[in-house]
């Protein structure tokens, strides 16, 4: 595991830095699709089958909007994105939105979240218990996580890697008794540039 530091002279968290940095970033790939429209479609059939009458999920750092598009087209119920540059407005169904911070309407009222932006954590476990105080129970978690989100690929837009096979202990720490993997799904499609590409399925207890 690794977790880039964004650290003031002082010690303290630079998190002017952090929100700069990601911003950047998005503004750099704003005409890039990271979500694979297969492995979209095969999460779709996943929680239609585990959850049971979804009507209203969250996508977490989206940039263009697709995660939520194609979720709520295959599901039939509402989804929304969040992203935390101001490129969130050019997009349908996308809030302007930190994703370690949640909305007081949210709590235990999610079906279920989905990103593949959780290697752009500044702090793992806080961002996680977020999400988590959001899925009702029966909900679940859905994290997209390739070699692109190990520990060799963390940097400053990057903040967080871990190999797959570390993530249920890290989120077992992380949970403090109050959720858990439910199981690991290996993805139907990948781009070309990762060489694996799986879902970890996060459930409440």
């Amino acid at each position: 595991m690794k977790l880039f530091e964004y650290r003031k002279p002082d010690g303290s968290f630079d998190y002017a830095t952090y929100r700069a940095n990601q911003i950047a970033a998005n503004h750099a790939k704003i005409d890039w699709v990271w979500a694979v429209e297969e492995n979209l479609h095969f999460v779709g059939a996943y929680i239609a089958r585990v959850v049971e009458k979804p009507r209203f999920g969250i996508c977490h750092g989206t940039r263009r909007g697709k995660e939520q598009e194609w979720l709520s087209s295959d599901l039939g119920c509402e989804v929304i994105g969040t992203e935390i540059s101001d490129t969130a407005s050019q997009f349908a169904h996308t809030i302007r939105w930190d994703f370690h911070d949640v909305k007081p309407e949210w709590i235990d009222a999610v079906d279920f979240i989905y990103s593949n932006s959780f290697d752009h954590s500044y702090d793992p476990g806080k961002c996680l218990r977020a999400w988590m105080s959001c899925v009702r129970r029966g909900g679940v978690c859905v994290l997209e996580h390739t070699s692109y989100h190990g520990p060799d690929a963390a940097n400053a837009v990057d903040p967080f890697g871990a190999e797959l096979t570390l993530m249920p202990y890290l989120i077992a720490t992380w949970a403090e008794g109050q959720f858990g993997v439910r199981e690991i799904l290996k993805a139907p499609a990948k781009r070309n540039e990762v060489q694996d590409c799986d879902f970890v399925v996060v459930q409440r207890f």
